[in-house]
């Protein structure tokens, strides 16, 4: 109710003007807040009923706020620093994961599935340039927030609204800090940073959650900061442009989806898709063009980066190095009914250089049963080429997975990455432990 008041007011208020001055508009937005709040306190004293309390008021007034350019009462959530992923399955099934791995339930975020399914219709309808349409006719909503977190929801499809919000909070990371945390080994990092300075193209692969653009940022930290870079996403996650220390010249190019009518061509009106992107960055002069997630179609965003300038980088879901490789051939031959597995193999297997396995377990705290904790680590590194006709493309595990665990292990080094020594590469430490795991077995 207050919420609805005060969307109403700051319209007036505002008219054309809203969404200019994003910081003005909240100035605004609160000092209406408060006038409502303060006359229904006024009209309860008037009415002979029990009067709020300052404390009381002050909680009304910052959930109005909330609701009006926030989450509602998923904002505390948000707000809070310890939370990676919020996962929502109905309004009280409520649980985070929090950046030590702990996964914990939480209060409901609304009072009734309906509650909360208009809450993240105004939230989908609310932005200026980002706006979405969730209802029944559009059951899946995709979007990025205010802050960089992006939301993924469904409903009328799903027996409870689901709804999943990841928070980037690693976005100034490092190898090294990857190494620190156990999620590679200094030999591994020291691979990859060679990697990426001799321009070899990297695709990194894991399940969900796995920490997969987290790596590509740290991948990401090793460009020469004086290279132009060309960022494309179906949402902003990666947030290289915000970091002009690290990254001095980026172009981010971010999809849209459609709405309205279907053109000619088959298109909502106003869709903006990776390809149309890939195609405009053409001109832009790139060093490097970094392809976010690749799920679908967009493996042909990938591969036409990789074709255009070495160096590309992009992610995907998969089970291990092999079944990347399989899946984004699968990606490709989906993409187009001309598209043959000889053309798929034959265009990933000269592109993608190095594929980089993310691994994700989920255990029982041994001191805290009651507490889950998620362990990351890169358990392979894979090296693809082509190779004979029957496959299309050979694979070489430059780092195998672990026996009990933990980073990946040396394999097998192919001769055309020993130039890597060249890059920085301790290719000595590299062979010394590939014997020395050899003799383990």
């Amino acid at each position: 109710m207050f919420r609805a008041q005060a969307s109403e007011r700051l319209v007036e208020r505002l008219g054309e003007d809203r969404g200019k001055d994003v910081a003005a508009d909240k100035e605004t937005g609160r000092k209406i807040i408060r006038t409502i709040i303060d006359d229904a306190a006024a009209d309860l004293l008037h009415d002979g009923e029990k009067a709020w309390s300052y404390d009381e008021q002050e909680a009304l007034e910052t959930a109005t706020y909330n609701a009006l350019f926030g989450l509602g009462r998923l904002q505390p959530l948000i707000d809070d620093e310890t939370v990676e992923n919020i996962i929502i399955s109905g309004a009280e099934n409520v649980w985070v994961e929090t950046t030590d791995g702990e996964l914990i339930r939480k209060d409901p975020v609304a009072s009734s599935d309906k509650e909360l399914l208009e809450e993240l219709a105004f939230v989908a309808q609310r932005s200026e340039s980002n706006a979405r349409n969730f209802t029944s006719a559009h059951p899946r909503l995709h979007m990025r927030l205010d802050g960089g977190s992006r939301l993924a929801a469904a409903a009328w499809v799903t027996a409870r609204p689901s709804v999943v919000i990841r928070r980037h909070r690693l976005r100034r990371v490092s190898l090294d800090d990857l190494v620190a945390r156990d999620m590679l080994s200094a030999n591994q990092a020291g691979f990859l940073r060679a990697a990426v300075k001799a321009r070899k193209s990297i695709v990194v692969a894991g399940p969900q959650g796995a920490g997969k653009t987290t790596l590509v940022r740290a991948l990401c930290a090793e460009i020469p900061r004086h290279e132009a870079i060309g960022t494309f996403e179906t949402e902003f996650e990666l947030h290289l442009h915000e970091l002009p220390d690290v990254h001095e010249i980026v172009h981010a190019w971010e999809a849209r989806p459609g709405s309205g009518e279907v053109g000619p061509d088959g298109r909502q009106a106003g869709e903006f898709g990776l390809d149309e992107a890939l195609y405009d960055s053409f001109r832009f002069n790139l060093s490097r063009q970094i392809v976010g997630e690749v799920r679908g179609a967009e493996v042909w965003a990938m591969i036409k980066a990789m074709e255009s300038g070495a160096g590309s980088i992009s992610t995907t879901h998969a089970a291990n190095g092999e079944a990347a490789v399989r899946k984004l051939v699968t990606c490709a031959m989906e993409a187009g009914s001309h598209v043959t597995r000889e053309l798929a193999t034959t265009k990933l297997s000269e592109t993608i250089d190095l594929v980089v396995q993310i691994s994700l377990r989920t255990g029982q705290d041994r001191q805290d049963p009651r507490i889950w904790r998620k362990t990351r680590n890169v358990s392979e590194i894979v090296h693809v080429a082509p190779g004979e006709a029957a496959k299309g493309y050979a694979t070489t595990h430059v780092y195998r997975s672990a026996p009990h665990g933990g980073p990946a292990v040396p394999g097998t080094l192919p001769d055309e990455l020993r130039e890597l020594e060249h890059w920085g590469f301790d290719l000595t430490g590299f062979l010394t432990a590939e014997g020395q795991e050899a003799g383990a077995l």
